[in-house]
C-alpha cells in the first residue's frame, strides 16, 4: 500500500506531462507547414521532407542521453532544456527561407528539444501508479503529442495565411518555450522506495521468472530488444510517413482541405494511444500490437487504390481513413513504452525506452524521406504505400515470437 507520509502527485504529474506533449506535438503540423512554403522559395518535395525527417531522427537519438539524464538528475531540468531548444529552434527557423535553415532550426534544434522534454514526461508519471495502470497512464501522457495537431494544424494554417511562414514559426516558438518550461516544473517523480497504492494487489499472476530491472547493457543483450525495435520501426515509420505527407496526399487526390485531414488524424492519434493503452492492460501488449499492425497495413494499402475523382477520394472517407491510421500509429506510442517497462523494469526506464525509441526516429526518417523521393521520381505515393504495408504485415507476424526476457546468469546490480 502507499506510504501514508507521501502525498501522491501522480495525476498532477500526468496532466503536466500531457500538457508538455500537447506543445511538443507541433512536430505533426509539418505537413501543413510544408504545404504553406511559398513557391518562390523553390523547395522540391524532397526538400520539404528533410526538416521533418531530421527532426524525427534528432528526436529519437536525443531520447537516449535525455533518458539517462532523466533517470539520474530528474525530469524537471531535462524537460526545461527541451523547452528552450524547441523555442529557439522554431525562432531560428523563422529567420530563414532555405531548406538548410529549417533543417537546423526545425530539424536539429527543435527535434533535439522534443527528445529532451518527451523523455522526461512519461517516466515520472508511470512511477506514481501500479503496474496494472501502466498502459492507461502512458496512453494519457503521450496522447497529448498526438492530439496537438487538433489545435496546432489550424493555428499554423491561420498564421501562415495571415502573416506568412516566418511569423508562424516565431509565434509558435515563443509560445511553446513558455509552456514547456513552465509545465516542466511540475514533473516530480516519487521518492525512493515509494509503493503505489494497489501495487501489491495488481501484480501479474504467475511466477516471477524474469529479472525485475535491467540496465541498458543487460537490455541490449536480450534478443527481445531487437525484435521490439524492428516492430516499432515498422509501426511508427508507416504512420510518420503518412503524417509527413498527409496534406500533400490530400492535394494529390484533389482534396484541398488537407489541414482537416491532419486535424482528424490527430484526434485518432491521441485517442488511439489511450484506447490501446487500456486494451493492452486488459488483453495484453502483444495481442493489441498484432491487431494494430494488421489493421494499419490494410489502411495504408487502401490509400494506394484511392484515385482522384473516385468515391474514396472524398473528404469524409479520407477523414475516416486518416483517423484510423492515426489511431493505429498512436497505439505504438503507448504500447512500446508499456512493454519496455513490463520487460525491463522502472529503474532505468528513461534510458531503456530511449534506446527502444530510436526505432521510432529511424523508421520515420527512412519512410518519410523515401516517400518524398519516390513521389519526385514517379509522381505517386503508391510505391511508398506498398512498402509500408508489407513491413506492417511482417511486424504483425513477428509479434508471435515476442516473450518476456530471461537472464540465465547474474549481472552486477551496478553494471552500466
Amino acid at each position: 500500500m502507499s506510504d501514508g507520509r507521501v502525498r501522491n502527485h501522480g495525476w498532477r504529474v500526468t496532466y503536466a506531462a500531457l500538457g508538455i506533449n500537447l506543445a511538443l506535438g507541433v512536430l505533426y503540423t509539418w505537413s501543413v507547414i510544408s504545404k504553406g512554403i511559398p513557391d518562390q522559395w523553390n523547395w522540391t518535395e524532397a526538400d520539404k521532407s528533410w526538416p521533418y525527417s531530421i527532426a524525427c531522427l534528432a528526436f529519437c537519438l536525443v531520447m537516449v542521453p535525455a533518458g539517462r539524464l532523466q533517470d539520474t538528475i530528474g525530469p524537471r531540468l531535462v524537460a526545461s532544456v527541451g523547452g528552450l531548444l524547441v523555442g529557439v529552434g522554431l525562432i531560428l527557423a523563422s529567420m530563414t527561407t532555405s531548406p538548410l535553415g529549417y533543417i537546423v532550426g526545425f530539424g536539429l534544434l527543435m527535434g533535439s528539444g522534443i527528445g529532451f522534454a518527451y523523455a522526461s514526461a512519461t517516466p515520472p508519471a508511470v512511477k506514481w501508479f501500479p503496474a496494472a495502470r501502466t498502459g492507461l497512464i502512458a496512453g494519457i501522457v503521450v496522447s497529448g503529442f498526438g492530439l496537438a495537431s487538433v489545435y496546432a494544424a489550424p493555428l499554423a494554417k491561420w498564421l501562415i495565411g495571415s502573416f506568412g511562414v516566418p511569423t508562424m514559426s516565431f509565434t509558435l516558438g515563443v509560445l511553446f518555450l513558455i509552456v514547456v518550461v513552465g509545465l516542466a516544473q511540475l514533473l516530480v517523480p516519487p521518492p525512493k522506495g515509494f509503493v503505489p497504492e494497489g501495487a501489491e494487489r495488481n501484480k501479474t499472476a504467475g511466477p516471477n521468472n524474469k529479472k525485475e530491472d535491467f540496465s541498458p547493457k543487460e537490455m541490449l543483450s536480450t534478443w527481445q530488444f531487437y525484435v521490439l525495435w524492428f516492430m516499432y520501426a515498422c509501426g511508427a515509420g508507416a504512420g510518420l510517413m503518412i503524417i509527413a505527407k498527409l496534406a500533400a496526399i490530400g492535394k494529390h487526390l484533389g482534396v484541398e482541405l488537407g489541414f482537416v485531414l491532419v486535424a482528424v488524424l490527430a484526434v485518432g492519434n491521441g485517442a488511439g494511444r489511450v484506447v490501446a493503452g487500456m486494451l493492452s492492460d486488459k488483453l495484453g501488449r502483444r495481442q493489441t500490437m498484432f491487431s494494430c499492425f494488421l489493421l494499419q497495413a490494410g489502411l495504408v494499402f487502401l490509400l494506394s487504390v484511392v484515385n482522384e475523382g473516385s468515391p474514396l477520394a472524398s473528404v469524409p472517407v479520407l477523414a475516416l481513413i486518416s483517423a484510423l491510421i492515426g489511431a493505429n500509429y498512436g497505439a505504438n506510442l503507448s504500447l512500446f513504452p508499456s512493454i519496455t517497462k513490463d520487460y525491463y523494469g522502472l529503474k532505468n526506464f528513461g534510458v531503456n525506452y530511449g534506446l527502444v525509441f530510436t526505432a521510432w526516429g529511424v523508421g520515420g526518417f527512412m519512410l518519410a524521406l523515401l516517400a518524398g523521393k519516390l513521389y519526385d521520381t514517379y509522381q505517386t505515393f503508391a510505391f511508398a504505400y506498398y512498402g509500408a504495408s508489407a513491413l506492417l504485415v511482417i511486424a504483425a507476424i513477428v509479434t508471435f515470437t515476442v516473450k518476456p526476457p530471461h537472464i540465465v546468469h547474474h549481472f552486477q546490480e551496478n553494471q552500466a
